[in-house]
């Protein structure tokens, strides 16, 4: 079992008188904080409000793990973000550390060493929280309160967990069904919040408040508090395991299970992390890790990744040909990890039948799609259905997107975060994307990922030429940020490095040092335009088909005696059906919407006979033909055609080109004037 956890590594996953210290009292600090209790070192009240042009301030982390330690059996992330007993019983380490860490498998996995440190959290903190210790608690809620009071103003909470990983780790107390943790996960942060708020004199009263929807969140921070969005990073989600590529879960099940969760305040989710399962394909780890991770794949489902060439630039990590022996002595006899071919970069599994009828439901009920940890096959055909809904509601939180994607991303109306990289690291990769930023005029996020065992900023050191220098001013200018004290030790982010979360203005002022202050500029507008994603999300109005059961005709239909490819196939709404033409280039196929109108949209959803080169025509009288949009370059599936609005009451796409030896073939055509 040791060894199988190896595999999983990669998963994701002051005292009443220093409150005094803190500043004259204000609506920002606490009648009745816990004593003892962690110290913030920040004075100076928060702000609130907007800028001159009405848009919010503040920086958003689009993807943290609060409540981790709840999840993947309860033992894994040792240490709680709050309790009702005090400091020193939310921070204390796992039962099984003690007295010397011999029994910290997860850390020696993770860590290296031999996993021993000094348990002692409070009051001493001698080994931990620390940047590279991945399985204590780093969301303590003071913390957390540090980094708002620093200038964050919305936090994305990920409830996650990892039914596998559960299952094989030695230590736990509770079961591992991944959505009775998810729903627990959710409880908790509910609970964090009647926490604080008590603090404060009572419900609604603290700076800890959960929101779900954007005008909410926006009322939160106008009031200088921190908005807190639920979203779920799961493997399974609604028990959507698959084995031996049969799926596990129905139609029904995402239903109940998207509904369940929006019911709990969710608002984003992952549909797949790490394994693949019944809704798409993940995009790989590398290396040795890799090769760890895709024997935990066998071992959950029965199957190892399965690659193919990549028909376009983007690619998944490469898996290599690492061996991580000790993860494959866990393989049943006679089954090894298969080779793979250094050309074949891409997952051959993409988004599956229900992983489309799930990404659809989410756009039902407005919630909003993360894309990393998509095989680029997988979050390929998700833009392609996001696209032609024109759906805003995506999502790339901590780096694990294609860059690739980022403009398509940002034309859709998408928020983009880069995982909590080295002050060097962030910066080089903010400057990479900042044209496209300034060219859609949008802000920029951070995704800590703390406590989802991924590894944080080191030190910079304290001979750096330009360290971070205490006591410094927060970006709105308006607090003073000193070193963070819990108990009796001192972090400085120099030496400690981003160590846990109340470390996150330190590191943010450590970029203003080492990327300048147009990487913070960007950073500080991240909360406006993550809530423009949202709030467009919840604005989105489906389009109405102009060509839902219109009359179709077409240059040719092949013919089969037993079934109808007729060109009103294409828009009876079925996906199941499809006109299909004879096999040569110059074909046809005619859409009379009955009526002239205005168009602006056209879907086309491929079947394997695609048009490689085609054009989209409209006309008002069948006679006079205008071209308004065309390409050389289809690839098949889901397209959408974009264009001026133009007056037509005929639409017709026109091939030139096949992309296959057959003819053309489509399930379904849409026209829409929005």
């Amino acid at each position: 079992m040791l060894a199988l956890l190896l595999a999983m590594v990669a998963m994701a996953l002051g005292p009443a008188p220093g409150a005094a210290a803190e500043g004259d009292a204000g609506w920002w600090n606490p009648t009745a904080r816990p004593a003892p209790d962690s110290q913030i070192n920040v004075t100076g009240e928060p702000f609130k409000g907007t800028d001159a042009k009405g848009q919010v301030r503040g920086f958003v982390d689009a993807h943290d793990h609060i409540m981790s330690n709840e999840g993947f059996g309860g033992r894994l992330i040792c240490g709680k973000a709050f309790s009702d007993q005090g400091v020193a019983d939310a921070l204390k380490d796992c039962p099984e550390h003690y007295p010397d860490g011999s029994l910290a498998i997860f850390d020696f996995i993770t860590k290296g060493g031999d996993g021993k440190h000094d348990p002692n959290g409070w009051p001493t903190f001698k080994d931990w929280p620390a940047h590279d210790s991945l399985t204590h608690q780093q969301n303590y809620y003071a913390w957390i309160e540090r980094a708002w009071r620093g200038g964050q103003r919305v936090l994305v909470n990920d409830l996650v967990t990892n039914g596998v990983i559960c299952s094989v780790y030695f230590f736990k107390d509770r079961g591992c069904d991944e959505m009775t943790a998810i729903r627990l996960e959710a409880q908790k942060t509910y609970d964090m919040q009647a926490f604080v708020d008590k603090m404060y004199g009572g419900p609604g009263k603290g700076w800890f408040r959960i929101v779900t929807d954007s005008a909410q969140a926006r009322e939160v921070i106008q009031q200088g508090k921190l908005a807190v969005v639920l979203g779920v990073e799961t493997s399974e989600p609604f028990g959507c395991k698959q084995i031996l590529d049969v799926s596990q879960c129905s139609k029904q099940d995402i239903d109940r299970g998207l509904d369940e969760l929006y019911r709990l305040g969710v608002r984003s989710m992952f549909l797949c992390h790490k394994f693949d399962n019944a809704l798409c394909g993940v995009r790989f780890d590398e290396g040795a890790l890799g090769t760890a991770i895709n024997v935990g794949q066998f071992l959950s489902t029965g199957t190892f990744w399965k690659t193919e060439q990549c028909t376009g630039p983007q690619h998944d990590n490469p898996i290599g040909l690492a061996p991580a022996p000790q993860a494959q002595k866990e393989l049943p006899a006679g089954v090894a990890v298969p080779s793979y071919a250094a050309d074949a970069q891409c997952n051959a599994r993409g988004l599956t039948d229900l992983g489309e009828y799930a990404v659809r439901g989410m756009m039902k009920r407005k919630m909003m799609l993360e894309v990393d940890h998509m095989s680029v096959k997988a979050a390929g055909r998700a833009f392609d259905i996001l696209e032609s809904e024109s759906y805003p509601g995506v999502i790339s939180s901590h780096s694990w997107m294609d860059l690739g994607w980022t403009e398509r991303l940002y034309k859709l109306g998408g928020f983009a975060a880069q995982y909590m990289n080295g002050a060097e690291g962030f910066s080089g990769e903010a400057a990479r994307t900042k044209a496209l930023r300034d060219k859609y005029q949008v802000g920029y996020g951070y995704g800590t990922d703390m406590n989802g065992v991924g590894g944080w900023p080191g030190p910079r050191g304290a001979d750096t030429p330009n360290p971070v220098k205490y006591p410094f001013r927060s970006t709105d200018g308006g607090s003073l940020i000193d070193r963070q004290t819990t108990g009796q030790r001192t972090w400085d982010l120099n030496t400690d490095g981003a160590a846990h979360y109340g470390l996150v203005p330190d590191w943010i002022e450590d970029i203003r040092l080492v990327g300048g202050q147009g990487v913070v500029d960007d950073l500080f507008k991240g909360a406006e335009s993550y809530l423009r994603t949202w709030g467009a999300s919840e604005q989105h109005k489906a389009g109405v088909n102009l060509a839902a059961g219109a009359p179709a005709s077409a240059s040719s239909a092949e013919w089969n005696p037993f079934i109808s490819y007729a060109p009103g196939r294409a828009v009876d709404g079925d996906t199941g059906t499809r006109w299909a033409s004879d096999w040569n280039d110059d074909q046809w196929l005619r859409i009379d919407l009955g009526s002239p109108g205005v168009v602006k949209r056209v879907t086309l959803d491929w079947e394997r006979a695609y048009g490689k080169s085609y054009r989209i025509e409209v006309s008002t009288d069948d006679v006079n033909w205008q071209t308004v949009w065309s390409t050389t370059t289809g690839d098949g599936g889901l397209d959408t055609a974009r264009f001026a609005g133009v007056p037509a009451r005929y639409v017709r796409v026109h091939g030139a080109g096949r992309g296959t030896q057959w003819g053309y073939s489509l399930h379904e055509v849409g026209v829409y004037s929005s």
